[in-house]
């Protein structure tokens, strides 16, 4: 990091807003291995009614209405709400604190997935269990996160604009605090895969070499028993 350069530390809320403009334009490793792999474990079926917890810019929005899925974003950020809305203006969105109660009726949804915000969430249990029971029975919940090792070794979300290093911190939550939290909140036939950084990454994203090799993304799944 250059010494002259500044380095800021916003609210999540607040530094999502300021980065909603930029975000998908921002080369992001851990994003680009997100989408390799996450909606293909989701698998959004036609008709299915899917909550997009932490839909951010909507790229995921996008790839369940293609898949013809019935999409709903909810969100903490209301720059990155806006940035969903301009790309879908049909879908609806929320603007919702995932550390809160969910503000949706029980067994609404067929599928609902949480991408790339473990690492912000305080209350892990609060979230599982409002999720669980907006879930029908049988549905399924696909959770993706930053991959724990990573954050315990200090690296964060974090972006720069006009000279300035926004960091937006995380939470150092290990792979068993989020599977307790899950098996507590009554999921059944969880699975849980480790996506590691590979030359592919490196290619797509050159500075993302240190990654090769290295865990960078956790994808658990599950289901709410019947």
């Amino acid at each position: 990091m250059s010494a002259n350069k500044k380095v800021e530390r916003p609210g999540v809320r607040e530094g999502y807003d300021l980065w909603a403009t930029t975000y998908d334009s921002t080369p992001n490793p851990l994003v680009a291995l997100d989408r390799r792999y996450t909606m293909d474990v989701l698998s959004p079926g036609r008709g299915e009614t899917i909550l997009d917890a932490a839909c951010g810019t909507g790229q995921n929005l996008k790839a369940i209405s293609l898949a013809r899925g019935k999409p709903l974003g909810v969100d903490l950020s209301r720059g990155m709400l806006q940035a969903a809305r301009a790309k879908l203006p049909g879908v609806p969105l929320v603007q919702a604190d995932l550390d809160r109660e969910l503000p949706f009726r029980r067994d609404a949804f067929d599928a609902i997935l949480c991408a790339l915000v473990g690492e912000h969430l305080t209350r892990l249990q609060v979230f599982f269990r409002g999720a669980v029971a907006a879930l029908k029975p049988g549905g399924r919940l696909v959770f993706s996160v930053f991959h724990p090792e990573l954050a315990a070794a200090g690296i964060e979300s974090n972006f720069e604009r006009a000279g300035v290093e926004y960091r937006l911190g995380a939470q150092r939550h290990s792979v068993s605090d989020y599977l307790s939290a899950i098996a507590e909140c009554g999921l059944d036939a969880v699975n849980t895969q480790e996506f590691r950084g590979d030359e592919a990454l490196a290619r797509e994203i050159p500075w993302a070499v240190k990654y090769v090799g290295r865990p960078l993304l956790l994808v658990i799944e599950g289901r709410r028993k019947g």
